[in-house]
């Protein structure tokens, strides 16, 4: 079997054995995974069996990345797993006791003088209305040079919002790089990494070259968490979900992956039509309000200046993606230069910590991936550089321990330092 024809195979029958999997509740009423064993199963030279391999169990998908799959079993089902005999490796003994480790959610910080949250914001994850203070907050220690924005309404009617950022010829002046973070619900990573960005960009703007040059260049449109209801319901109810948290006639499943659901390459290899599956693409693209609201900004972006950089932050396979998740044999025209780049901002990431990053196609360093963000920012939209960045950690998986928020901070902002100068 092919790389290309492997991959979509674990997307389509992995992620269809997922619905299966019941998660207990416990006494807080929130789902408990205390005694979840968590494995990297590799799949190389099974991947057929894999379908038949999981029938009756109980398991949890975490992640997959080419050869390998992450899951976490019960511990009922840890014997009749065992006998499977796959090649595996164990990277939790409990995945409880890991979601406990990553500590409370945190109190808000202290202003300093400038009224700017203090750095200690990254110890900690927050709930999402301290999200939406930090960057109220932020917005208003920086009042010359950004706004608060708001692009539409969550399924729940939250707002999805964020802010826009400017340098010396003042806003809507240049072109756009837009980032979001949180379109999978339980990436708390990426939120917190995004929010480092700014931070960095609001205290360096008077001091700092590479911050001068990078914001007079070009318009920032940053939307931390486009998945809120996902977010907050990761929070309170259970720490794994992923989709946004939209019901549908017909059917008791609840949630639409909203990186399925734009137009390009909607309903291919990499999603599904079942609402159960944590690929749900939904029925129609743009059917999910999160993803209709973030496709109507990104053309009003690219009628304007145009968007020159498009990154939709995810966690936690540490790789670069490019266009396109959709296909894994058509690639962008600028295809050489974006890995070029995407190589040279690979090894700025690695300096602080030596974390390794691939990258590449994302349907050929990752998997099949069809009606994501970046496919629809590359052809739709008219972006020059349609990116996923998939955060650390890969033996942490979702569950990243807090003391690694500052550290996965510090490194991205190496990488982007050094893109957003070379673009």
């Amino acid at each position: 079997m092919s790389q290309a024809a492997t991959m979509k195979f674990l997307s389509v029958v992995w992620l269809a054995s997922v619905s299966g999997a019941l998660i207990r509740v416990g006494r807080d009423g929130k789902a408990s995974y205390e005694g979840y064993k968590v494995y990297r199963v590799n799949t190389n030279d099974r991947t057929n069996e894999l379908s038949s391999a999981f029938e009756g169990l109980s398991v949890v998908e975490l992640n997959h990345n080419g050869g390998t799959v992450d899951i976490a079993i019960p511990p009922e089902h840890l014997e009749p797993f065992d006998t499977l005999n796959f090649t595996t490796t164990v990277l939790s003994d409990n995945l409880g006791a890991d979601i406990a480790a990553e500590g409370p959610l945190g109190s808000y910080p202290e202003l300093d003088e400038n009224g700017v949250p203090s750095i200690s914001w990254f110890d900690s994850y927050h709930a999402y209305e301290d999200h939406i203070q930090y960057w109220s907050d932020l917005q208003a220690s920086f009042p010359d040079n950004s706004e608060l924005i708001q692009v539409g309404p969550s399924f729940e009617g939250r707002q999805i919002q964020g802010i826009h950022l400017w340098g010396s010829s003042g806003k809507d002046s240049k072109p756009a790089i837009f980032f979001n973070g949180n379109v999978h619900a339980r990436e708390w990573i990426t939120s917190k990494v995004v929010e480092y960005l700014l931070y960095q960009i609001v205290i360096g703007y008077k001091n700092d070259t590479t911050v001068q040059a990078a914001l007079d260049n070009y318009d920032f449109y940053v939307l931390p968490v486009v998945n809120p209801d996902g977010f907050v319901y990761s929070q309170t109810t259970n720490r794994l979900w992923r989709k946004n948290r939209q019901t549908r006639d017909n059917t008791t499943a609840v949630g639409t992956d909203i990186n399925r659901n734009w137009s390009v390459g909607f309903g291919g290899g990499g999603s599904s039509s079942n609402p159960d599956s944590e690929t749900f693409s939904g029925y129609q693209p743009g059917d999910a309000p999160e993803t209709a609201a973030l496709m109507a900004y990104a053309q009003t972006l690219a009628s304007d200046k145009g968007i020159k950089l498009y990154i939709d932050w995810h966690s936690y396979a540490q790789v670069i993606l490019l266009s396109y998740g959709y296909s894994c044999d058509t690639f962008p025209p600028n295809y050489d230069r974006q890995v070029s780049l995407a190589g040279e901002t690979a090894a700025r990431i690695a300096q602080p910590y030596n974390t390794t990053f691939e990258y590449g196609s994302g349907c050929l360093v990752l998997y099949q991936s069809s009606g994501n963000g970046r496919d629809y920012m590359t052809d739709a939209a008219g972006a020059e550089f349609g990116w996923g960045i998939e955060l650390r950690s890969t033996p942490y998986g979702f569950v990243l321990p807090a003391d690694q928020i500052l550290p996965s901070g510090i490194e991205i902002w190496e990488g982007m330092k050094y893109l957003w100068a070379n673009l």
